[in-house]
């Protein structure tokens, strides 16, 4: 049987003397996950592409917690990162794929490298996150937990790569939980709605039509969760070795009617509204010259974009 981890349950079996390894760890949900573990006691391996950011966390830490910077598309730098971790703490326990990026606008308008970047950190890095880690976590009998999005089953306008990525990420937990659990190791998969972190911001700074969206959509999906919900529920479910955890908890809901989104019924909850926020979108990412936020052109060392393409 599914365990759902609700807010405000307690946390079992101890965490204390575990390794954790989290992907995007510089902020928002793997800094706070970050944090919540070490209170926990667990030992921390944090990778991040921007080294201020994680260097800050480990340091905010403090000894229990090293820092290194790999971007999670570049399969020898996420090597050495985990080497670097298991040199220091003997091994991995944990793995927190949570490293991601979302990107904005139509389909129709979207800038090919952005929804590629978009893929590759999304999926691949995904991937690489956990092939890295593999050995070790097979020899420790440990336990995956893959972030993917209410979006693998709730997709939206103007998300480009973000909702397709999640999805495979889903379907790359179950793939994993087949393949490993004979071996020891446990497979989860994170599922969760707007949280409040730097790339929600960024999209509320970046789209102005967001907000007016969020309104239309109604409660509770126009509701952002704080990032320290997130990552208590993260931390109960790494501590039960959850398959799925949902935050909030009606996101499960959303899970089982996935297929009704699908259908012609489906049609009817992408209103005129969604056609306004696309057109709103679609300006925005030809006034700033970009299809990401700013922060993620910075630590890819991406252009922005040409205007004429748009």
């Amino acid at each position: 049987m599914t365990h759902l981890s609700v807010v405000g349950a307690r946390t079992t079996p101890d965490l204390t003397g575990k390794v954790a390894l989290i992907t995007g760890a510089g902020n928002g949900i793997g800094c706070a996950t970050a944090h919540r573990l070490a209170a926990e006691g667990a030992r921390l391996i944090l990778v991040d592409i921007d080294r201020s950011a994680v260097e800050t966390v480990a340091a905010a830490i403090g000894p229990r917690a090293c820092g290194q910077v790999a971007d999670v598309t570049d399969y020898s730098a996420l090597e050495a990162a985990v080497r670097a971790g298991v040199e220091r703490f003997g091994g991995i326990d944990i793995v927190v794929a949570n490293a991601g990026v979302a990107t904005y606008g139509s389909f129709r308008h979207l800038d090919p490298q952005a929804f590629r970047r978009g893929m590759d950190i999304n999926v691949t890095g995904v991937y690489f996150t956990v092939r890295a880690a593999l050995p070790s976590i097979i020899e420790r009998r440990g336990y995956l937990l893959l972030v993917s999005s209410m979006a693998a089953f709730l997709p939206g306008p103007g998300m480009g790569p973000y909702a397709p990525s999640k999805a495979a990420v889903d379907h790359l937990a179950t793939s994993l939980r087949a393949e490993l659990r004979r071996r020891g190791v446990a497979v989860g998969c994170a599922y969760m709605t707007w949280i409040d972190t730097p790339l929600i911001r960024d999209v509320q700074a970046d789209l102005p039509g967001f907000a007016d969206y969020l309104k239309q959509l109604g409660p509770p999906l126009d509701r952002i969760v704080p990032v320290d919900v997130c990552a208590d529920a993260f931390v109960r479910g790494i501590a039960r070795r959850q398959r799925q955890i949902f935050v909030p908890w009606w996101i499960v809901v959303a899970a089982w009617g996935k297929h009704l989104l699908a259908s012609r019924l489906g049609d009817r909850f992408f209103g005129p509204e969604v056609d306004d926020f696309i057109d709103r979108s679609d300006a925005a990412v030809a006034e700033h010259h970009r299809a990401t936020s700013a922060r993620n052109l910075r630590n890819a060392n991406m252009p922005a974009l040409d205007r004429s393409g748009l």
